[in-house]
C-alpha cells in the first residue's frame, strides 16, 4: 500500500467548498483501499453469500456518480454500461468473470464519472439547484450530503474487505 495521498478538507471553509472535499476525500479513499491489488484481490468477496468485492464497490461508485450527478442534478437519461438493456437489474457487483481488461475498464469508467460529477458541480450556480428523481426533487446541496455518507458507508466496506485480503487496516 502506497503512502496516503489524500488531501484532506480544510477546517475552514463555505459550504460548497467543505462538500466537495468531503466528497473528494471520500473518492481517494475509495481509490487508497484498491490500491496495489491484484485481480483476484480486488475480486475477492467478503464473505458468503455477499457478492461484495471492492472492484464492485468501485463499480457501484460509478452507478451512484452517474446516477445522482448526471441524470437527477444534470437531467441526462444515461444508463449503466454494466446493465444490459431492458434490465431492471443493478449489474455493479457482478464482477466474477472480470479479467484485467474489465477491472481496468471498471476503474476507468468511475473516474470519468466522478470527473463529470465535478463538472456539474463547478457548473451549478447554488447548491439550491434541482434536479428530479421521478417526481421527487433534490437539491445540489442534498446530493452532495448523500454521496459523501454513500462513500463514507461503503468505505467501511473497503476497509474490512482490504483488511481480509492483505491485513491493511490504513490509519
Amino acid at each position: 500500500m502506497n503512502e496516503d495521498r489524500r488531501t484532506p478538507p480544510p477546517h475552514t471553509a463555505d459550504e460548497r467548498a467543505t462538500l466537495t472535499s468531503m466528497l473528494q476525500f471520500q473518492r481517494d479513499t475509495l481509490e487508497m483501499k484498491c490500491e496495489g491489488l491484484t485481480v483476484e484481490q480486488l475480486k475477492r468477496r467478503a464473505i458468503a453469500p455477499s457478492g461484495l468485492s471492492l472492484v464492485g464497490l468501485v463499480r457501484h461508485a460509478a452507478e451512484v456518480e452517474r446516477g445522482w450527478f448526471r441524470n437527477v442534478v444534470n437531467g441526462e437519461q444515461s444508463r449503466s454500461p454494466w446493465t444490459p438493456p431492458g434490465s431492471t437489474e443493478w449489474a455493479d457487483f457482478e464482477v466474477d468473470d472480470l479479467d484485467e481488461t474489465g477491472v481496468a475498464e471498471a476503474f476507468a469508467v468511475w473516474r470519468d464519472e466522478c470527473a463529470r460529477a465535478r463538472a456539474v458541480v463547478a457548473a451549478a450556480d447554488s447548491l439550491d439547484d434541482r434536479g428530479h428523481l421521478g417526481e421527487e426533487a433534490y437539491s445540489l446541496r442534498y446530493v452532495l450530503a448523500h454521496m459523501i455518507e454513500e462513500y463514507a458507508r461503503h468505505n467501511g466496506h473497503a476497509d474490512l474487505l482490504r483488511e481480509r485480503i492483505d491485513g491493511f487496516t490504513g490509519e
